[in-house]
């Protein structure tokens, strides 16, 4: 992702194109891609502000997969 914003990419257009967008481009936007009730998510919590720092997503605190959370704990 890193890439796409040194390309040119505006930051926020990197965070769809990861989520929403690639939801929406294989049809399964009414599963998964945004965070709504009843579809399907995994959330990452980081450090920081990846909208306006792309490398902020690399500071991951904790993930929550299958309703469960892992957490970093350095």
């Amino acid at each position: 992702m890193e890439l796409m914003v040194e390309y040119g990419m505006k930051i926020i257009d990197v965070l769809k194109a990861a989520t929403s967008v690639n939801a929406r481009a294989f049809h399964l936007e009414n599963q998964i891609g945004s965070i709504k009730d009843g579809l399907k998510a995994d959330l990452v919590i980081v450090s920081g502000d990846p909208s306006k720092n792309i490398s902020d997503l690399r500071k991951v605190k904790f993930v929550m997969k299958d309703g469960v959370v892992y957490r970093n704990e350095k």
